[in-house]
């Protein structure tokens, strides 16, 4: 099982076989997510990965301002 070990500046390095088999590439920005004694990291998407995302989502039954206190 791969490892990495926290260095003085609290960073981390992720072993390139991980960085390959998940598409990982240099600069890009993780979500930290405390799991119990744990964490995970969520890649983020880049704007031109997120951009169309959301597109053809039917708003139909989210909340609208007017349900709001």
């Amino acid at each position: 099982m791969p490892s990495a070990t926290l260095s003085s500046k609290f960073q981390l390095a992720i072993p390139k076989p991980i960085c390959d088999e998940l598409g990982l590439h240099v600069g890009q920005r993780f979500a930290i997510i405390p799991k119990g004694r744990g964490i995970e990291l969520v890649p983020l998407p880049s704007l031109d990965e997120a951009r169309g995302l959301l597109k053809g989502a039917d708003p139909t039954g989210y909340r609208d301002r007017e349900d709001r206190y």
